[in-house]
């Protein structure tokens, strides 16, 4: 009895320290445009978004989709095209992004789930790549040019995004409602499916789950958060280009996630932070940023196999068992 009271306790106390981390997180997000450059910011937090929303479909589905930036630029695009040429508000243009990239997910998500492993892989590969050849070609997308000029406008018609303080609460306000949907959809019974999914696929699908669904549903869901990355960045960088749905972009946001950590809430947002910082500083350097981050991501693999968090969180509930 002692011991189940003790371990209740103890969940108690970690459950409040998470919360009480969140809380502080949360706090420090908010008072960092006052201290630090908020474009360098937003440009973070957008792709922590983009890189929580890929560890949803890799992490908790065990699903490797190398097409993942056909939904971040195709967002991009449709955000900047509504702005800009039909005068959308900000608002109104993000949710037509985000529309747009769970439709894309969705005509995506529907072929490459038929197949599995490096076949599912490939296959989301040659559809964004499809897509990508769409954007050089087609007319609103201005080619190799892009879309550039694209208005911030008012968000509600009063609130001027022009003012960089207001489309960091903006972008800060779009990254927590992603985060926090991230979460919600792990810790719920659709979560612990996907979950059973990506440990036993066969045992899923014996125990009389619809697989085929549930990974669509999954796609889906991840397709729309990066959508919602994807037309924020429009709106923060004020153009969409090509630069955003090629193949080197999906790589990127595989290579936050590892180097954060799949499986976890945290890793994601830890590996982005990490990869855009080091793009940012070292973007004036005469050595190549590519090869820096290549060999960090090398070192991680060696030494962090389950990536930065992943082993952090390791260490620490082995640590939990040793003391028990």
């Amino acid at each position: 009895m002692a011991e189940l009271t003790s371990t209740g306790i103890d969940r108690q106390t970690r459950a409040r320290t998470e919360w009480l981390l969140v809380g502080l997180g949360i706090a420090a997000l908010i008072a960092a445009p006052f201290f630090l450059y908020p474009v360098f910011l937003m440009k973070m937090l957008c792709f922590a978004l983009f890189a929580a929303a890929f560890n949803l479909l890799l992490g908790y589905t065990g699903l490797l989709s190398f097409g993942h930036a056909a939904f971040f630029g195709g967002a991009a695009y449709f955000t900047a095209h509504a702005v800009k040429e039909w005068g959308w508000t900000p608002e109104f243009g993000v949710l037509l992004g985000v529309f747009g990239a769970a439709v894309l997910g969705l005509i995506i998500g529907f072929f490459a789930i038929r197949r599995q492993g490096i076949y599912f892989a490939m296959i989301t590969l040659a559809l964004a790549q499809m897509f990508y050849f769409f954007c050089v070609q087609a007319p609103f997308t201005k080619g190799e040019d892009g879309i550039q000029g694209v208005p911030r406008g008012h968000l509600f018609g009063f609130i001027d995004l022009s003012v960089p303080l207001n489309m960091y609460f903006f972008v800060l306000g779009g990254f927590l409602i992603g985060v926090f949907a991230v979460w919600r959809i792990v810790h719920s019974p659709f979560g612990m499916i996907l979950k059973s999914i990506r440990e036993n696929e066969n045992r899923a699908i014996s125990l009389g789950y619809s697989v085929a669904r549930y990974k669509l549903a999954a796609f889906v869901m991840s397709a729309t958060l990066a959508g919602l990355a994807g037309a924020m960045k429009a709106l923060v960088f004020q153009f969409a280009t090509l630069t955003d749905v090629t193949w080197q972009m999906s790589g990127e946001v595989i290579l936050m996630t590892l180097l954060g950590g799949i499986g976890t809430m945290l890793g994601p947002i830890v590996g982005a932070g990490l990869v855009v910082t080091l793009q940012n500083y070292l973007a004036t350097s005469e050595f190549p940023v590519t090869v820096i981050t290549g060999a960090i991501f090398m070192i991680c693999v060696l030494l962090f196999r389950r990536g930065i968090v992943g082993e952090i969180l390791a260490r620490f509930s082995r640590g939990e068992s040793d003391a028990r």
